[in-house]
């Protein structure tokens, strides 16, 4: 996350972002494995709509590949990815975009409708449609994973962390009661989860495996090639019957109520946006990434 400007549930503006890169996402394929990187190092990784939509070109790119088997989701930055872009250069908050939804144009929409509706393409559509990827997929989590950058990691089916890597969703201090992808108690149990939520404090990579939250925990010169083995060890497996467990397991959740929970908590999440626009004149309340960073590095001691 970083620092907001005045980008409110206000009527609309014209949009002045600039993008520091045309390649938010790199993506190569070799061996039956597609690596998709996050490609935002200056800013650490934060999803902006460029962002996004080159991210699901990626995905959709490693789909329509029959020889690619495993999609491996990775971070060449310092972190695996800071959150949503609340404040740098290339925030499009405003722009218009190539929607894969079915969902109308939000950039020309005032009040709670703006946000409500780009977050349910961007946010919560987006993370359902990749979720669903029929094929398996891979988060390669090192240093901070944070709150939007959860939502990366948790639609992933298997995530592996190096052993500096942290997970955080410090949102509640920004007036949310969290991510617009809700999948928190599901990724934790229930206790942890609110714990998770109420501090907003890191939870350590070895913390999340022994959650359950994380399935492997590897020193930081090991992960790629870590990855890189349950990769093509996943990739000798026959495609359909991939896809089908996959299925399986994906609709087990869904019975336990997974979608349907998510589904009520985003509803919860634009209340808060619309309270904090009401009260504090910004659909964003609180601390912003700027001061969150600072109190991060306060509480953990860091430079």
């Amino acid at each position: 996350m970083t620092e907001p400007g005045n980008d409110g549930l206000e009527p609309p503006t014209p949009s002045e972002h600039v993008y520091e890169t045309d390649e938010p996402v790199l993506y190569e394929a070799a061996g039956g494995i597609a690596r998709v990187t996050l490609n935002r190092p200056r800013y650490h990784n934060v999803q902006n709509s460029q962002m996004t939509y080159a991210l699901d070109d990626a995905f959709r790119r490693a789909v329509d590949d029959d020889a690619v088997k495993v999609i491996v989701l990775k971070s060449d930055a310092k972190h695996f990815s800071a959150g949503h872009d609340i404040g740098s250069p290339g925030r499009d908050f405003h722009a218009s975009v190539d929607r894969r939804l079915m969902w109308y144009d939000h950039a020309n929409k005032a009040g709670a409708e703006k946000a409500y509706i780009r977050e349910q393409e961007q946010y919560l559509g987006m993370c359902k449609r990749w979720r669903d990827i029929p094929k398996p997929t891979i988060a390669q989590v090192h240093g901070g994973c944070i709150a939007g950058g959860l939502m990366l990691a948790w639609v992933c089916d298997l995530i592996v962390a190096s052993d500096d890597a942290f997970f955080q969703d410090p949102v509640l201090q920004m007036g949310f009661p969290g991510l617009e992808y809700f999948a928190h108690c599901h990724e934790l149990n229930v206790r942890i989860a609110k714990e998770f939520l109420f501090l907003g404090e890191r939870m350590s990579a070895q913390r999340a495996y022994e959650m359950g939250m994380v399935n492997r925990v590897v020193a930081r010169a090991d992960l790629e090639a870590e990855v890189a083995r349950i990769a093509s060890r996943i990739a000798e497996q026959p495609r359909l019957a991939l896809q089908l467990a996959k299925q399986a397991c994906n609709h087990m959740e869904t019975l336990a109520g997974k979608n349907a929970g998510i589904d009520a908590a985003f509803g919860y999440h634009h209340f808060a946006h619309a309270n904090n626009t009401l009260v504090k004149g910004d659909y964003i309340a609180g601390f912003d990434g700027k001061k969150m960073a600072e109190k991060n590095k306060r509480q953990t001691g860091e430079d």
